[in-house]
């Protein structure tokens, strides 16, 4: 049976190219730039800057005529998952369904980008077995947990260390690194701008984008 799950710790996410600037865009088909489909999956823990680089990433490639989209992780708990909770299983199946919603936006022709924690190294390479080669651009956002925890504007890592946040990703539920991500960012060494442009770098040399 449904079950709406309150959404006390997700918070809806603004980003800067919106529905009007994508509309926008259809109206200068000339400015449109040639790309292929394509997701790039960003994942590390809460606080280590997946949803800043993917903001930031998906204003960069909107400004130079790319089609782009971002699934965030709090906006789809507002609505496609917002059904589930926060149990191990709640959380595969909400990676799942992400999944196979980027996948409906590659085969669209979109260049999707994802934010979400995704912890399990076996979830997310079931989620790249859905993509073509070439399809799919796994981001290691790389952040010691006590920068994460100093970072903490949503106040997540004090209500999980106060035992109010069970299995919480880094505190009291498990986060497994990537072992062979497309590209690996140091969110503490690399500013935003950085990351951006080795993604960009990344997604030219393998012809995503020109």
């Amino acid at each position: 049976m449904y079950q709406e799950q309150p959404a006390e710790n997700v918070i809806w996410q603004q980003h800067i190219v919106s529905r009007k600037h994508r509309e926008e865009q259809t109206k200068q088909p000339a400015r449109i730039r040639h790309h292929k489909g394509a997701v790039i999956w960003l994942t590390g823990l809460s606080g280590s800057g997946k949803s800043t680089i993917a903001c930031a990433l998906e204003h960069k490639l909107h400004k130079n005529g790319y089609r782009t989209f971002i699934l965030d992780g709090d906006n789809v708990r507002h609505g496609l998952s917002r059904d589930l909770g926060f149990s191990i299983d709640d959380r595969a199946e909400n990676i799942r369904r992400i999944g196979e919603v980027a996948r409906l936006f590659v085969e669209a022709g979109v260049l999707t980008i994802t934010a979400f924690i995704s912890p399990l190294r076996s979830e997310r390479d079931q989620i790249r077995q859905l993509f073509k080669q070439n399809d799919f651009f796994e981001i290691y956002c790389q952040c010691p947990i006590e920068t994460c925890e100093q970072r903490d504007v949503k106040g997540l890592y004090k209500k999980a260390r106060a035992g109010k946040i069970p299995q919480f990703t880094g505190i009291n539920s498990p986060y497994e690194p990537p072992a062979n991500p497309e590209l690996l960012i140091n969110t503490m060494q690399d500013e935003v701008p950085q990351s951006v442009a080795r993604i960009e770098t990344l997604l030219k040399q393998q012809n995503i984008i020109n």
